[in-house]
């Protein structure tokens, strides 16, 4: 049975938008996904599926999510092998000491990707961004706050989007049960 990942794009961060990740594996459960996980307290489960594609997942789980909760959230859906391919096109993995500096921006949809190219014109060296085919990457050394494309990619900009910085997205990997690229 094929393994899946869900991203919830900006869930308890401050008061608004908030679910326990417990409610979250109950309504998880009650889609009839089983081996339901959640990692941390942002918006990340692995879920199994026999059935389905990533992004009608995506669409069922956001729509419970809005009749549940009574609030929209973006969620992204990759499966395991779509999540080691993001993970092993990263070309910052070897050379980003700082976990935490280095973000993934997920999509749902690869074409979604197109419209972050611009942003490639806010990174100001060190700080480096690239689009690849599967997600992009913002390496920002200086730190997220000083990052003219992270916070693009948190407004409207990155709408069609949901980051996590490179220590979530590798424990991401081992709870779907895929090997994590060398680093």
């Amino acid at each position: 049975m094929p393994t899946f990942v869900a991203l919830l794009r900006g869930i308890n961060v401050g008061k608004a938008k908030r679910i326990p990740m417990a409610e979250l594996r109950d309504l998880l459960g009650g889609l009839g996904y089983t081996s339901v996980a959640t990692l941390l307290n942002s918006g990340n489960a692995r879920f199994r599926a026999s059935k389905g594609t990533s992004a009608k997942h995506a669409s069922e789980i956001s729509a419970a999510i809005a009749t549940s909760f009574q609030f929209d959230v973006p969620v992204i859906v990759k499966s395991a092998k779509e999540l080691a391919a993001i993970a092993t096109e990263n070309p910052f993995a070897k050379k980003a000491a700082d976990h935490s500096r280095l973000l993934i921006a997920f999509v749902q949809d690869a074409k979604s990707l197109t419209g972050l190219k611009p942003l490639q014109t806010l990174a100001v060296p060190p700080e480096e961004f690239v689009v690849g085919k599967n997600a992009a990457y913002l390496h920002c050394v200086s730190g997220i706050l000083e990052s003219k494309v992270g916070k693009a990619l948190l407004g409207k900009e990155g709408k069609a989007t949901t980051t996590r910085n490179w220590a979530t997205v590798l424990k991401l990997l081992t709870l779907a049960g895929v090997s994590a690229p060398e680093v």
